[in-house]
């Protein structure tokens, strides 16, 4: 797979793409620990990132939901990833799945409960886990049955629905970014 658009240092981009890369790699994503590299070793962007610059006012707003789907929700970590990584799965996003296994590694998911998210088997989750999974699956599949909203909406919270369904859109729409500029892991 011969990728479509060439990755850029820093010193090739314009002024709005230079300033979209400053809030990538300075922004959340760059703080605390790093269990995926944002940039190659001569600084070009890695994954979705570098895509984003081809049009800095999406890609920016991209990023920014990026950003606050990732860091500014109230699912947890295991929710998250949980959600990250069935979404991964759905739409065999190699690059989303190695980046987040090795952040759902670091947060202590087993490599049985890994293996389960790759083959979207939601029972291998109980309790909170196992609904979150069932959510994104429903959301996946487009829609939530008036049941599991119900049950969704009371344990989690309507707003953690929501969350949850803006996360799937955006893993979604990397995932599609992805495999059209043909994006390796």
């Amino acid at each position: 797979m011969t990728p479509r658009i060439r990755p850029r240092t820093p010193a090739e981009l314009s002024g709005d793409e230079r300033t979209l890369y400053a809030a990538i790699t300075g922004g959340p994503r760059a703080q605390g620990p790093q269990h995926f590299a944002l940039t190659r070793a001569d600084g070009s962007l890695r994954g979705p990132f570098d895509a984003l610059l081809l049009s800095p006012p999406v890609g920016g707003a991209l990023q920014e939901l990026g950003a606050a789907i990732r860091y500014g929700t109230q699912l947890d970590d295991r929710a998250r990833e949980i959600a990250i990584l069935l979404v991964a799965a759905r739409h065999d996003s190699a690059f989303e799945r190695e980046s987040h296994e090795a952040v759902a590694r670091a947060i202590g998911f087993t490599s049985a409960e890994l293996a389960a998210l790759r083959e979207e088997q939601v029972t291998a989750f109980s309790g909170d886990d196992a609904l979150v999974a069932s959510v994104v699956v429903a959301l996946l599949d487009g829609d939530l049955d008036d049941g599991l909203w119900d049950e969704a909406s009371r344990v989690l919270s309507a707003r953690a629905v929501f969350e949850l369904s803006a996360l799937v859109g955006y893993y979604g729409t990397l995932a599609l970014q992805l495999r059209i500029f043909r994006v390796e892991a």
